[in-house]
């Protein structure tokens, strides 16, 4: 009788464990099902396939017998993976499926000691990447830029080198008026030399001192500009406009004047210094506006003044215009100055040649 027991008993535990097996064989069949046939199911119908197949690995990974066999820990991987790039409609289930995945793939790869599974494991990390950065994308449209900011920051996170993402984070941060996280990340891409860096530099000098009104912060990245893209007439036209703003005239005109010295062939920089006086002229004649009219000789000194600043910006324009006669801006620089002068023969000249040129364009 006893030993009727025991081999009734050795049958049950041989029945068990033949069961937990079976677990991974449906498993392996929801997962096959579904690579056969996703493309030609409903999202419903893929997502229930893929949770009947999870929850067999639920069964097999709880089992002392199969829970240390990388095949259930690798389909899960695969499955959860697959459901949180899939489910476009529940962000919360999308998000739980990721999680039970990134804990799958790493204990699939602590016992794939053959590397027989990298290849599931490789692709359900590609999953992963790509139902986050949808998450991001879909926030983004619906115009949740705060979400989208936090999940694009995440993929960069996990790859510190993707320059796409870092660019994706910082115009969803700019959207939600992050700006600090939008020049963070705009000089990240710069920092990695990813596309565009011209331009993710004078975005960020922008938000700097616009949006964030932090000269300090947008001279130094200009100063960073400068170092990657020396001699650049934006970022030196931008650096010649906050000197301006700040009073610091001289330290504007020293930094114009050594860019001739060193090229005076370039318009733009005789261009910039006659603005360094023609700027000046237009904050004095503001200051004038202000002073009662009774206040002759204060108004007297202020034209003055003005008209001084004017003259010495004058001999610029015109030496850029000669470097660059299809120049625009100092066309209408020059209209602007003859005007003042009440030059009527050249400001009608100028008018005739500035007419033309953007006729051409």
């Amino acid at each position: 009788m006893k030993k009727l027991i025991l081999s009734v008993g050795v049958m049950s535990l041989s029945i068990f464990a033949y069961a937990q097996k079976s677990e991974v064989a449906e498993a392996k069949k929801s997962w096959d099902l579904f690579q056969a046939m996703n493309q030609a199911q409903s999202l419903q119908k893929n997502l229930d396939n893929l949770n009947k197949g999870l929850a067999h690995t639920d069964a097999a990974i709880a089992n002392e017998k199969t829970k240390n066999m990388v095949e259930p820990w690798s389909y899960r991987a695969s499955m959860a993976s697959a459901i949180a790039l899939l489910d476009t409609l529940s962000e919360a289930n999308s998000t739980a499926k990721q999680k039970i995945a990134e804990e799958a793939i790493l204990k699939a790869e602590e016992l794939d000691k053959k590397g027989d599974q990298k290849d599931a494991i490789a692709n359900a990390k590609i999953n992963i990447t790509n139902a986050i950065q949808s998450r991001g994308i879909r926030a983004y449209n619906k115009k949740d830029y705060a979400t989208a900011f936090k999940v694009f920051t995440e993929i960069t996170e996990r790859n510190p080198t993707d320059t796409s993402m870092y660019l994706n984070a910082g115009v969803a941060a700019k959207q939600a008026k992050n700006y600090a996280g939008a020049v963070k990340n705009f000089k990240k891409v710069v920092e990695l030399n990813g596309p565009d860096s011209k331009n993710l530099l004078l975005e960020a000098i922008n938000i700097e001192l616009v949006n964030l009104k932090d000269t300090t912060a947008g001279m130094a990245t200009i100063d960073q500009a400068l170092k990657k893209f020396p001699d650049d007439p934006d970022f030196v036209g931008t650096q010649t406009d906050i000197y301006i703003v700040r009073g610091e005239i001289e330290k504007s005109q020293e930094s114009l004047g050594k860019l001739i010295a060193k090229d005076p062939s370039k318009a733009i920089y005789h261009f910039l210094l006659g603005e360094t006086y023609y700027k000046q002229a237009l904050n004095v004649q503001a200051e004038r506006q202000k002073i009662d009219a009774k206040k002759v000789k204060e108004y007297n000194a202020l034209t003055a003044k003005m008209t001084g600043l004017i003259e010495k910006s004058l001999p610029f324009y015109k030496k850029a215009y000669e470097l660059d006669p299809k120049a625009t801006h100092t066309l209408e620089a020059l209209k602007q100055i003859y005007a003042f002068k009440n030059d009527t023969k050249s400001y009608e000249e100028t008018k005739k040649l500035l007419d033309a040129l953007q006729q051409k364009q």
